[in-house]
């Protein structure tokens, strides 16, 4: 069943999957951010770097059909890699461990007087903190399954296509 499902979806059509999906992603981010004043800490911002790479694999998965199977490959790996960062976060967030990074570091250049103005005006967004929940869970954990099932998707998808993509 699975397989006749994959036979029947174009390599391009998944492409353009994996860039609809990646750029609705990104827009969730943005919306939540500059829609709803939800500002992103340090693992917020790194994890819609893997939606901006697979956004331009999409891209070049649809140009590109002589490497649209690598593309998929590639993007199902970073997926997976964004899952593996959003699990991190959702650590971070639940008190598991502690964020390698730190949350924000302010510029501690100039004189004692213009530190302190800087550490005043700085609004710090905390990685451990979680401004947001639907159910119980926040967006990192959400784009933890999100990116796990694409991934598996995407790969899923390559195996189950009997011809070659």
């Amino acid at each position: 069943m699975l397989s006749k499902l994959a036979n029947l979806i174009p390599p391009r059509a998944v492409a353009i999957l994996v860039t609809l999906f990646s750029a609705l992603a990104l827009g969730a981010g943005f919306t939540a951010q500059f829609g709803f004043g939800l500002k992103p800490c340090e693992l917020c911002l790194i994890q819609r770097i893997p939606f901006a790479i697979n956004i331009l694999l999409g891209i070049v998965g649809t140009i590109w059909l002589a490497r649209t199977r690598m593309i998929i490959v590639l993007s199902g790996l970073v997926y997976l890699v964004n899952s593996g960062i959003a699990f991190f976060h959702s650590g971070v967030e639940r008190h598991w461990w502690t964020s390698f990074s730190g949350c924000s570091t302010p510029d501690l250049s100039g004189s004692i007087e213009d530190l302190m103005a800087r550490i005043e005006k700085t609004d710090v967004t905390r990685c451990d903190d979680i401004p947001w929940q639907l159910f119980g869970l926040s967006m990192a954990n959400y784009n933890v399954m999100m990116c796990a099932g694409l991934g598996m998707a995407c790969l899923l998808y390559l195996v189950l296509r009997k011809e070659k993509v």
